[in-house]
Parts: structure tokens; sequence; C-alpha cells
């Protein structure tokens, strides 16, 4: 579970999922919060979702009916996880660690159930290769992105350093992550430097689409750094045949 700490008219973006999530407005103890999502996403109040009211209807592909199911799993894994966290919270009072230690357990198992329901719904049946797409200059992410989705790849595309961090840090690895070395908020060199310390994403392909040399700003080529650079303007064809040539999964843990 993500907690955040947010002011009036701050936004939560799920970017791969197309989900926006907005505080309106803070009233005494309740706060007005607005949901945007793409049609086949549904949105309900947790005090009436219930699996059962969730009828498909016939047009439905089997792909959308399953991610629906699991939309509605998640969201009660995430009352349960709620739960947990407010029962934790009344056995440190008690100073019990033995019952806290349990509590804790079982509140990674959720964390670990979250985490499949997450791979289920960005599994692509069709096998895609998938890239994270961090660029903060509008036009080239979105001349890239169209490039590589005509060539049968899937984007997930990310403005600076510490949405592609967040991203990373909710989802299964990607099979490649294509990164702007000039970024906001967090730099590429930084944002190379996290990823390489991450256990996790260990074996992450990091391929640099930059008009600068990452040799220059104190990046290195190899492991511990980016694994290839791709100087702009970028050669579309050069970057699908070195996207091919990698594993279809990065030997990272999830």
């Amino acid at each position: 579970m993500l907690v955040l700490a947010r002011k009036e008219a701050d936004k939560i973006v799920f970017p791969s999922l197309g989900i926006t999530v907005e505080l309106l407005r803070i009233q005494g103890n309740k706060a007005r919060i607005g949901v945007s999502a793409p049609p086949e996403v549904p949105i309900a109040r947790h005090e009436v979702l219930d699996l059962n009211s969730l009828e498909f209807t016939g047009e439905e592909n089997p792909q959308s009916k399953l991610v629906r199911i699991v939309h509605a799993l998640r969201s009660r894994l995430d009352r349960s996880a709620d739960t947990l966290n407010k029962l934790h919270q009344r056995l440190e009072m008690e100073d019990d660690d033995e019952l806290q230690t349990l509590v804790l357990d079982v509140f990674r198992e959720l964390q670990a159930l979250e985490s499949d329901a997450a791979d289920v719904v960005e599994t692509r049946t069709n096998g895609k290769r998938r890239a994270l797409l961090v660029e903060d200059d509008d036009n080239q992410r979105q001349l890239l992105q169209s490039l590589l989705e005509m060539n049968d790849m899937d984007i997930v595309p990310a403005v600076d350093g510490q949405e592609a961090l967040d991203y990373l840090s909710l989802h299964k690895p990607p099979d490649v992550v294509l990164l702007d070395l000039q970024l906001p908020r967090c730099s590429g060199r930084e944002f190379v430097s996290i990823v390489r310390s991450e256990s996790r994403l260990t074996g992450l392909n990091l391929f640099a689409v930059s008009g600068t040399d990452p040799q220059s700003l104190g990046i290195s080529l190899g492991p511990d750094g980016v694994d290839r650079w791709f100087p702009k303007p970028i050669d579309t064809g050069q970057l699908l045949e070195a996207i091919s040539s990698q594993e279809a999964r990065p030997t990272a843990g999830v």
C-alpha cells in the first residue's frame, strides 16, 4: 500500500492504468476526492463493492473481465491492509512484540498478493515488449512513444525521473527503461544511481536516449550505469534492434 500526504488540489497519477486521483477539498475530518479512469476500469465505494455485483456483458472480452475482477480483488486487499494497519497501531499501545510481528507477517502477505494482482493486470497476452520511456519533452516523448508502439511495443511514459521511480516501486520491472539524462526532479545520473542500488532491479536494462554523452555526466556504460547510449536524434531502427536483442524479461526480482 502506498501512503501519501496530499494537500488540496494535489493529484496522484497511475500512468500505466490511466487513473488520476485528486484531493478536491478538506473539511473537518472529511476529504472530497475525485477519481477519473478509463471506461473499462470500474470505480466503486468500498462499502458497496461486491464481486458478485460485477456483471459482465456478452460482448466483453475475457481479458477485460479478468482485469475487472483483479481490480475488485485489489480493492478488497487494500481494505484488509488498512484494517491490519489499524490493528497494528492498537498493538503498539499494548507493547506486544509477538503479536506485532504476526500482524506484520500478514501485512507482507497481502502486499505480495497485491503485487501478483498488479502483474496479472499488466500481463499482455500478445507478448509485447514493455518499455518505460522517461522523457520530459512532450513532443519528443510522444513521437518516440508513437514510433515504438507502431512497432508492437507497449510503452509506459514518465515525464521525469521521480515519476519513473514511482512507477518502478509499484510495478514489475519492464523489459527496458529508455532514459533521457537531462530531467527535472530526479536527474538521469540520480535515477541510474538509485536503480542500480536496488536489489530487486538487478539486471534491469537501462538505455540512455539523450543528446548528452552519459560519461560526461559521470554515468558509466555497463552494468553499474547505462547498458547502451542512443544519441538524439534517435535511430529508431537501431533502438528497436537493441531492445529485441535483450532477454524477454530482465533478471530483476519481482
